[in-house]
């Protein structure tokens, strides 16, 4: 662990006289997240500047119990006079509170005891940008993307950068904190005009700012996608392959997460229910959690309940090894935590995934619109109608239909439908995944999905 700073020890006094305040207004255990930190949000528009924004913050939130009745509380007044009510307000709620028998802090013997937070590199050294680098930007973006033949206007231009310092401790003795850096560019193209209108977007966001791909290289691609989707048309309804681009696919393993989460387990809502130790994904196929990866938005060294994160194979070679689970829904199933707990400032933690990884494939994007002969490329999706307990799948979609191997022309107003489980068996994954992302899924190919389309 490294050395405190000034800084550091200054939330660490705000966190421990936040415990303090709970243990005064009769709180059994309590658990404390304090955050302080600065955003810089920049808009264009027109090649000028359209909105700048900027803002700095301290939030705390707490958690507090008296015996197996848990409340929570926020707030963005951390003066020390203020302490006192909100931990009174906290105590007073948790009396009045169900009791939970899973509710409950880590035991001492169970908390992360080393780590190394400088490794995984989370914050960028860089100094805050200057509002004039990040309208550069922002302006440099829309004017690639307006460059490109086709597009009509650029919806919006923005680039931004925002730094954050976190503190957790809790009265079982943990403590750690952790800061966090995030640059950002992101460009929306409009291509055509009327009711012929298409909209498409492209964007960047990175821990460090050495990392990130130019702006012009963003408003160029944000163009391109617009101006592709232009005369589209609707596909006629039937079975057909569905090739899920690399920009969405990581829904269709986010929904295979989701149903592993331990919170939707332990309620017994899931389709997943009776597959622990079964195969939910192809022989070859793997999932991997990865909380260490350096400069990586999923990482971390301990969860939000202190205790230590590891990697492991959610999924190894098609079948499923465990559930995403939290100290609460561990207790449930009579398990033991998979130090999966995230933490937010206005409630108690709850299950979810750190870094992913599928495995990939060894075609490549390309590779798999050739082989699929006729069938439908999907770019983007809207809505969703997903039946949690049975899997049952059906979202808007647009993007390209494929003709003899080869994308014939742009597709929208159409519906795509499955199951979860059926669709995951089928999977083929392409070998394009973008390795920087916290969550690292190719493009996949689904067999015989049903379309509703003309």
């Amino acid at each position: 662990m490294t050395r405190p700073t000034t800084q550091d020890l200054a939330l660490d006094d705000l966190a421990q006289a936040v415990l303090a305040a709970a243990r005064r207004a009769g709180a059994d255990a309590a658990d404390a997240i304090v955050a302080s930190g600065a955003s810089q949000v920049i808009d264009v528009r027109g090649g000028a500047l359209e909105q700048a924004e900027r803002s700095e913050a301290a939030d705390l939130g707490l958690r507090v119990l008296v015996g197996r009745r848990q409340a929570n509380i926020s707030s963005s007044d951390t003066r020390p006079e203020t302490l006192d009510i909100l931990a009174e307000r906290a105590v007073a709620m948790a009396r009045e509170a169900p009791e939970d028998p899973y509710a409950g802090l880590a035991d001492p013997d169970q908390l992360a005891q080393h780590w190394d937070i400088a490794a995984l590199e989370l914050a960028d050294p860089a100094p805050e940008p200057e509002p004039a680098e990040l309208q550069r930007r922002a302006a440099a973006a829309e004017a690639a993307a307006q460059a490109v033949p086709g597009v009509t206007q650029v919806q919006a231009a923005t680039a931004g950068y925002e730094r954050r310092h976190v503190r957790l401790a809790a009265s079982n003795g943990f403590a750690a904190d952790h800061r966090r850096t995030d640059w950002y560019i992101s460009c929306t193209a409009i291509a055509g005009t009327g009711a012929g209108m298409e909209r498409d977007s492209d964007g960047d966001a990175r821990i460090w700012d050495a990392d990130m791909r130019s702006a012009e290289d963003i408003g160029t691609r944000a163009g391109q996608r617009a101006a592709e989707r232009l005369d589209a048309r609707r596909p006629k309804t039937g079975a057909y392959p569905v090739l899920f681009d690399e920009r969405i696919s990581t829904s269709l393993i986010g929904h295979l997460l989701g149903a592993a989460n331990g919170a939707a387990v332990a309620r017994g809502a899931t389709w997943l229910r009776d597959r622990l130790g079964k195969q939910v994904l192809p022989e070859g196929l793997s999932i991997l959690e990865d909380p260490y990866r350096p400069r990586v938005a999923g990482s971390r060294p301990y969860d939000g309940e202190g205790l230590a994160t590891q990697r492991r194979a959610i999924v190894d070679r098609g079948v499923l090894t465990g559930w995403v689970l939290d100290l609460a829904s561990a207790r449930q199933l009579g398990m033991r935590s998979t130090a999966n707990a995230k933490r937010g400032m206005s409630g108690p933690p709850r299950p979810g995934t750190w870094n992913i990884a599928l495995t990939q494939g060894t075609a490549s994007r390309g590779d798999l619109i050739r082989d699929m002969g006729t069938g439908l490329l999907v770019t983007s999706m809207i809505g969703s109608t997903i039946n949690p307990n049975t899997g049952d799948y059906s979202r808007g979609a647009s993007g390209f239909w494929i003709e003899n191997g080869e994308i014939a022309y742009p597709v929208n107003e159409l519906t795509i439908a499955g199951n979860l489980h059926d669709m995951l068996m089928r999977l083929t994954p392409a070998n394009d995944a973008r390795t920087h992302l916290s969550s690292v899924v190719p493009s996949l190919l689904v067999e015989g999905m049903t379309l509703a389309g003309a």
